[in-house]
């Protein structure tokens, strides 16, 4: 990083109150938490009432680097670790601009999670999933994406889906994204196994997310009926299912099974 780099990093660092190391991040360039305060004024202070949040999301993503690191050196390769960028109300990614309505996301042209931290606010009111680890869950989750783009499950459906019609298309969509409900189970398992980080309650609280944020639930929600081929993340209970499955199993090499067995089975 330049001089002037240095000197915006610095100047960031004093609006948003952060400390200038944490966004550098560690390990390799790119990781560690990003403050992108979207459609809010570039002076707004950051509310103190949000801080611990942003400390448990930081601590959790360093969590998900050292199970993953771990967990690709296993298999002689390097992860670059994602950014995680905390956003209000609107945010500007390679994937183009999205709103806070979107969601938790994770864009593989930038590798960065967008996370805007009302969401954990949503998870409790509108969706009725209370506590810091189903928050967890969802920051898990989007990293998973990461890994699926690391180890080229992502590509694998982008060029799968072109010439699909919208049905099969959706399935794939379904596939990738239990696939990373089963890596979020993944980090789970290793960071218990080599943390102790879990807490009586915490995987009910991780289930209770998963279930909260299933295609049929939320179509039931809103439009009072569910539509099956409309579905691009899977059910509650197979959101659930898959979570289980990686948290129990802790195996990355079975990744692939959401891919592998017939549709109707997942």
């Amino acid at each position: 990083m330049g001089i002037g780099g240095l000197l915006l990093l610095l100047v960031v660092a004093a609006v948003f109150g952060v400390n200038p190391l944490e966004l550098l991040g560690p390990g390799q360039p790119g990781g560690g938490v990003g403050i992108q305060p979207g459609g809010n004024p570039a002076n707004a202070p950051v509310d103190p009432k949000e801080q611990p949040l942003r400390d448990f999301v930081a601590v959790v993503l360093a969590d998900t680097e050292d199970v993953w690191n771990a967990q690709f050196q296993q298999m002689n390769a390097a992860y670059r670790e994602p950014t995680l960028v905390l956003y209000s109300g609107s945010v500007d990614s390679a994937c183009g601009f999205a709103s806070a309505a979107v969601g938790p996301f994770y864009c593989p042209g930038d590798e960065k999670v967008y996370i805007d931290l009302s969401f954990y606010r949503d998870l409790q009111t509108r969706y009725g999933a209370p506590g810091d680890f189903a928050m967890a869950y969802v920051i898990a989750h989007e990293v998973g994406h990461h890994v699926q783009n690391q180890l080229g499950f992502s590509d694998q459906v982008d060029d799968a889906r072109r010439g699909m019609n919208e049905r099969h298309a959706n399935q794939l969509s379904v596939r990738l994204e239990l696939q990373a409900d089963y890596l979020a189970g993944v980090f789970a398992h290793h960071a218990q196994r080599t943390k102790d980080i879990l807490e009586q309650g915490d995987i009910e609280e991780a289930m209770q997310a998963a279930e909260a944020v299933g295609d049929d639930k939320l179509q039931r929600e809103q439009q009072g009926h569910v539509r099956p081929d409309s579905f691009t993340h899977g059910t509650s209970e197979q959101r659930k299912r898959w979570f289980m499955k990686g948290f129990e199993a802790g195996d990355l090499r079975q990744a692939q099974d959401a891919f592998a067995i017939r549709y109707e089975e997942l």
